[in-house]
């Protein structure tokens, strides 16, 4: 076993910031190496929520940077201080190596979704239109299943309802490390609930589910149209509601506006407290951008993230993407980032085309005409057939006709990464090569958008 050089965690932070500043966040600063042990350096990681985020995401670059600043074959392992301790016990070695939690339930049911470390009540903006929400989940955080029971949470696209949920279940688990929560996604509890069906399991299923201290459901709007579905989930909502089990839900509408959701879930979704979040105001944008630059370490001006906001209002995934083409158009420069730098990376967009280009919104809302697609299911994490032709068509114009980078419009299409892009645009590039009728709807969509980017 070879103790890492003390100077390490500095020189692999610092090659991150340089090769990939989109994953850098502060707390990376709290991360420690502790020692090379057969070509594995492990990095221990006390946060739990951060260690699973740094596992499921980070692996390839920090292994990229712990080869490039050591000059060894190395491979990057995060672990807990607990995993740490077990390396002294042969016999568990070979269980050190797995993120796997034993095997207590069925692989095919150990699908929650993954917690983001930055979404924190700390990182959260508190303005006029989210501070109903934001007080209900602080008091659902000090007595779940007693204060708001449901609680569900409604607005656009953008707007936190995600970041608000993350949030709560991580200061749940703080405070109840023991908990048994589920934080899952519509989507997610739909396939389960189907793949559950076919391989008759539909009693483990319904432990996972029915017996859960608190139930989280991201995006429950895609209920809509599936009966079966929404029977299950009305029998789960009964077994946790009458135990007393915390049930937060979120949704792009509100309960009464989903369509074809059945009255009996409705009325059981209002029974609770049910807060909006609304569109962030001037003043929260520019906190919301102050907030994002010091996740990312970045130093702006104050007079940046007032520019920023001035420029979008849409919601804070456009801030957070105006915020990466100026940190992007700065690291290409080598130039600090100044009010005439994002002036450029912001409005040289239209200057690039010698008109009003168009905007990644415009692409989506003429996609989602064109194909008669519900912008939620364009924008979510949905591998639908039905969906997934208008999402790659929506990839390939926002890639020709914006400056956006290959993360930044996975990110917006349902949290894709650049990989995914890139494929997309080769299958659509691929198809209009072979298909003259596909290759005709390509141009009559481009051509909708370019006329309406030149009103």
């Amino acid at each position: 076993m070879q103790r890492p050089n003390p100077q390490l965690r500095e020189a692999l932070l610092e090659y991150l910031r340089k090769n990939h500043p989109d994953i850098c966040r502060h707390w990376f600063d709290d991360i420690e190496p502790s020692e090379t042990r057969d070509g594995v350096l492990r990095l221990v990681v006390r946060e739990p929520v951060q260690l699973k985020y740094l596992q499921r995401c980070c692996g390839p670059q920090f292994t990229e940077a712990a080869q490039t600043v050591t000059g060894r074959l190395l491979v990057v392992r995060f672990v807990s201080p607990d995993d740490l301790a077990k390396l002294d016990a042969p016999a568990v070695v070979a269980a050190v190596s797995t993120t796997d939690e034993g095997g207590e339930r069925p692989a095919w049911l150990d699908e929650q979704m993954l917690l983001n470390p930055d979404h924190t009540f700390g990182s959260f903006v508190v303005g006029p239109g989210n501070r109903l929400a934001h007080a209900a989940a602080q008091a659902v955080i000090a007595r779940p299943g007693r204060a708001y029971n449901p609680f569900f949470i409604h607005g656009g696209v953008g707007l936190g309802k995600t970041h608000l949920l993350h949030a709560m279940c991580q200061e749940l688990l703080r405070a109840q490390p023991g908990l048994s929560l589920c934080y899952i996604s519509c989507n997610t509890f739909m396939d389960l609930f189907h793949e559950a069906v076919r391989a008759g399991r539909m009693t483990d299923f319904r432990n996972r589910f029915r017996t859960a201290d608190v139930l989280v459901i991201d995006d429950i709007h895609f209920l809509s149209k599936h009966d079966q579905t929404q029977e299950e989930f009305f029998h789960t909502f009964n077994a946790l509601n009458q135990h007393g089990k915390q049930i937060i839900l979120s949704s792009d509408a509100a309960p009464n506006e989903i369509p074809d959701l059945e009255e009996r879930l409705t009325s059981r979704f209002s029974a609770g407290l049910v807060a909006r979040i609304e569109r962030p105001c001037f003043e929260t944008r520019v906190s919301i951008v102050k907030a994002k630059a010091e996740l990312h370490e970045l130093d702006l001006p104050d007079d940046v993230p007032a520019y920023i906001a001035s420029k979008v209002d849409s919601n804070i995934r456009e801030l957070e993407g105006a915020l990466t083409r100026i940190r992007g158009v700065a690291m290409a420069l080598g130039q600090p980032i100044t009010l005439e730098l994002a002036k450029q990376a912001l409005d040289g967009e239209t200057a690039v085309r010698g008109g009003n280009a168009p905007s990644i919104q415009m692409i989506a809302e003429i996609v989602t005409r064109f194909y008669n697609v519900k912008l939620t299911d364009l924008l979510s994490k949905r591998r639908h057939k039905s969906i997934a032709l208008p999402r790659q068509v929506a990839m390939w114009l926002a890639r020709r006709h914006t400056r956006y980078s290959l993360e930044e419009i996975g990110g917006y299409f349902g949290g894709r990464d650049h990989t995914t892009v890139m494929h997309a645009v080769r299958t659509t590039e691929d198809r209009a090569n072979a298909d003259p009728k596909f290759r005709a709807e390509l141009e009559h969509v481009e051509q909708e958008l370019l006329e309406r980017g030149s009103r």
